[in-house]
């Protein structure tokens, strides 16, 4: 082969690789590393969970995801502008397909992260709220939880591979999505964080 078209063939390859869409992300701070798309879903971006009881310690990478057709859609307009606490407020509330991925990066019992769960959920409808914290067993590093918006509001989860029974309390799963990508929420560098990508993502829907 010709030097000529081996620079090229090079050249071609370069331009195909730069131009191909991430297969992941990677949460900088744990390591963690998400499918930038699964399920019709894009990854918006990723946070770690740092929880101070008498020292700081990572508890567990979150991902944030939003089904392909409310990005075409209802966030479409939204392209090209810097995140908003609007937009943040439609994220965490707007009734389409998204989802939190919980990745625990230690072992933690159940007293913990049942506590965790109620402390920061402090407020939302009592039953509602006790059959979700019910879900969390004591976790392993590794595990998984995932937390899907459905029709409605209505909340569905799955720990560690095991489906729970969806709860139908929108108010709560509003709560729950907003400590992540609310105009408030849980942590102050989850702000910016959980929506990394987003301007990258809605420019190209």
């Amino acid at each position: 082969m010709k030097p000529s078209t081996v620079v090229l063939a090079t050249l071609v390859a370069f331009g195909l690789a730069a131009s191909a869409p991430a297969q992941s992300y990677t949460e900088p701070r744990s390591g963690v590393a998400f499918p930038a798309e699964k399920d019709g879903m894009t990854l918006l971006g990723a946070g770690l969970r740092v929880k101070k009881i008498v020292f700081s310690f990572k508890a567990y990478a979150v991902g944030f995801y939003v089904a392909n057709e409310a990005l075409a859609g209802p966030l479409a307009s939204h392209a090209g502008e810097p995140v908003s606490d609007e937009v943040r407020k439609t994220l965490a509330t707007g009734d389409f397909p998204k989802e939190l991925v919980l990745h625990f990066l230690r072992d933690l019992s159940q007293d913990k992260i049942q506590g965790a769960m109620r402390e920061a959920l402090e407020g939302a409808d009592p039953a509602a709220l006790d059959q979700f914290v019910s879900y969390f067993p004591r976790v392993q590093k590794g595990q998984q939880c995932v937390l899907r918006w459905g029709a409605g509001g209505t909340l569905e989860s799955t720990m560690a591979g095991e489906a729970k029974p969806p709860i139908g309390n929108r108010a709560l799963t509003e709560r729950l999505f907003g400590l992540y990508v609310g105009p408030h929420p849980l942590q102050d560098d989850f702000k910016p964080d959980m929506v990394a990508r987003a301007q990258e993502v809605l420019k190209a829907s």
